[in-house]
């Protein structure tokens, strides 16, 4: 059987799919100074590689499916199919002007604008009317203004970074996180579509655990209704008798935000012998 070939950014976002991987049930192990991470699976191969080129190098076909920001997709402009929105390292990518800067000032001239994200950037500047001048950074862009450029357009999580940098955002370019993507060359052949499909309904199902927890709680025979009607539930409650038919076994999966309010509203009907674990998956 020939195998699916991923590609894995390096960096932060490696430590991310590392996690999901190894809570999918697949082992992964990352050697020092290799670019070919062990995988406890036979029907994957792995390769470390920039988030930048893994969209071209989907849509060139030398790999199957891989894992990258909506931004670098979007910066290349490579067609490739989204699989799903893993919401990892979640950035917004911004226009950023000194604070000393006025508004009157972005359009009365033509500004040097510093990034990563070139096409982004001009398509961007282009849409909004400026006259301008792209330089290209290789990081730490939040440094070139006010002495090399009058605007920088950069990622962003909680803008921290640029206000120390006497920086203020002037507009909202993109918003970002980190996707599974495939090659569409790969989703036209059907073994290798169903692994993929696989593999996202295995990263949803741990995504979808990690919100959520269990509850198990007993309740007499003379409160069941009223429990069971106040219930949310994914579906419905798993529901099981007592021994001795004195009562029932109720089990429920909700959302970790509901805890907090549910457990008290539980006991107010009839509940008992209260349990909460966690889910390491929730395939709904």
């Amino acid at each position: 059987m020939e195998k699916l070939r991923i590609l894995i950014p390096k960096g932060r976002i490696f430590e991310n799919i590392s996690w999901l991987f190894d809570d999918a049930g697949i082992g992964i192990a990352l050697p020092d100074r290799t670019y070919r991470p062990r995988l406890s699976v036979d029907w994957l191969d792995a390769k470390i590689m920039k988030p930048q080129n893994v969209g071209e190098l989907l849509e060139l076909g030398s790999h199957d499916a891989g894992f990258t920001g909506l931004d670098w997709i979007r910066e290349s402009a490579a067609e490739v199919e989204e699989v799903l929105d893993l919401g990892f390292d979640r950035v917004r990518i911004v226009a950023a002007v000194p604070r000393v800067m006025n508004d009157g000032d972005l359009k009365s001239r033509k500004l040097v604008v510093a990034t990563e994200y070139v096409s982004l950037a001009r398509n961007w500047l282009e849409a909004s009317g400026y006259a301008y001048r792209i330089l290209r950074t290789y990081g730490a862009t939040e440094v070139f203004p006010p002495d090399d450029a009058d605007m920088i357009v950069d990622n962003t999580s909680t803008g921290q970074t640029l206000k120390d940098n006497g920086l203020r955002i002037v507009a909202d370019i993109l918003e970002s996180s980190t996707r599974f993507v495939a090659a569409k060359s790969a989703l036209a052949r059907p073994e290798k579509r169903r692994r993929i499909e696989e593999l996202a309904m295995l990263f949803k199902a741990v995504l979808d655990g990690r919100d959520r927890v269990m509850l198990e709680m007993n309740v007499s025979k003379a409160r069941f209704g009223e429990l069971v009607h106040g219930l949310p539930a994914m579906r419905s409650p798993t529901v099981a008798p007592l021994h001795g038919d004195e009562g029932f076994a109720v089990k429920i999966a909700v959302q970790k935000g509901e805890v907090g309010g549910l457990i008290p509203r539980l006991k107010r009907l009839g509940a008992v012998d209260i349990v909460e674990y966690a889910l390491r998956k929730a395939v709904l």
